[in-house]
């Protein structure tokens, strides 16, 4: 049994694809989501979006925050930022993290960016190496 996922930024539609399951990053943890799944609205947190294909296939990618809804066997997961494992450079992502590491908080505005960044950095590395 499959559904249908849909992964869009503002910028671009990233999957539109016939999936069997998905891995979401909430805000407060994974959540998996199978065909016939009651309806749902979940906050989106940073994190690896894995999608499993009808044919056995894992794909990957980036996401960073925004909402996914399940509804009618159809999931819709509009995210701020969204790639997939493929487009994502491992050294990038290393230098991204050693940056927000290195910047010193002033405030806290300034330490909570901290955190994201280096939870942003953190995600992209792990989807690099799937």
């Amino acid at each position: 049994m499959a559904f249908q996922c849909v992964l869009v930024t503002p910028e671009q539609q990233v999957l539109d694809e016939t999936i069997a399951q998905a891995i979401v990053p909430a805000h407060d943890g994974q959540i998996g989501i199978l065909t016939g799944r009651s309806p749902l609205l979940v906050k989106l947190g940073t994190g690896t979006l894995r999608v499993d294909l009808s044919g056995g296939q894992q794909r990957f990618f980036f996401v960073d925050g925004g909402v996914a809804q399940m509804k009618e066997n159809k999931l819709t997961i509009l995210s701020t930022d969204a790639a997939p494992a493929g487009a994502i450079n491992a050294e990038t992502a290393r230098a991204e993290l050693a940056e927000a590491e290195a910047r010193k908080p002033t405030d806290t505005k300034s330490a909570q960016d901290r955190q994201h960044q280096m939870a942003r950095a953190k995600a992209k590395l792990a989807v690099a190496g799937k």
